[in-house]
């Protein structure tokens, strides 16, 4: 059974380590992971928890195993959230990252949202064909968004409320 819950402190740890790996975090731009103290790790925490709901973070598990995280963080002003997805790879394939950000994108609409975007690298593939999947579009990058080379590094995908 898969379950998508809010990230609390205890789950902090689950996600250091999510982090810190490297197959995980290659596509963002940390191919030998990401390491974070554990005061960062709360720091970071803080940021989630002083936002909510504006901008939330959940964990994602299946039968009890952390398997990786979903969050939005919504820009009022545009009514637009960003949202990302981070698996574990024996997590991958298998439906869990459909429900995971299944959930980040009810929530991020529940909260505000008018539409949720992603950013993925040109390279995940797979990433790619999970937002196909669930309706996201690729659009030109919004000029609010663009600073540079973007266009190169990503492709800019948009799902509006429906």
């Amino acid at each position: 059974m898969i379950e998508v819950k809010e990230t609390t402190v205890r789950e902090l740890p689950l996600v250091q380590r999510l982090w810190a790996d490297g197959d995980v975090m290659r596509f963002v731009g940390f191919p030998e992971g990401l390491r974070q103290t554990d005061e960062e790790m709360r720091d970071w925490y803080r940021w989630i928890e002083s936002g909510r709901p504006a901008r939330n973070h959940y964990s994602i598990f299946e039968d009890g195993n952390y398997c990786g995280e979903a969050f939005y963080r919504i820009d009022p002003e545009r009514r637009s959230a960003a949202l990302d997805i981070k698996l574990f790879s024996f997590a991958r394939g298998r439906g869990i990252g459909t429900a995971g950000l299944s959930h980040a994108i009810r929530e991020a609409f529940r909260n505000g949202a008018e539409r949720v975007w992603v950013d993925p690298n040109p390279e995940n593939g797979k990433a790619i064909a999970l937002y196909r999947r669930l309706g996201f579009r690729e659009k030109e990058y919004p000029s609010y968004l663009y600073s540079g080379d973007e266009a190169q590094r990503s492709i800019y995908m948009e799902l509006r409320k429906a």
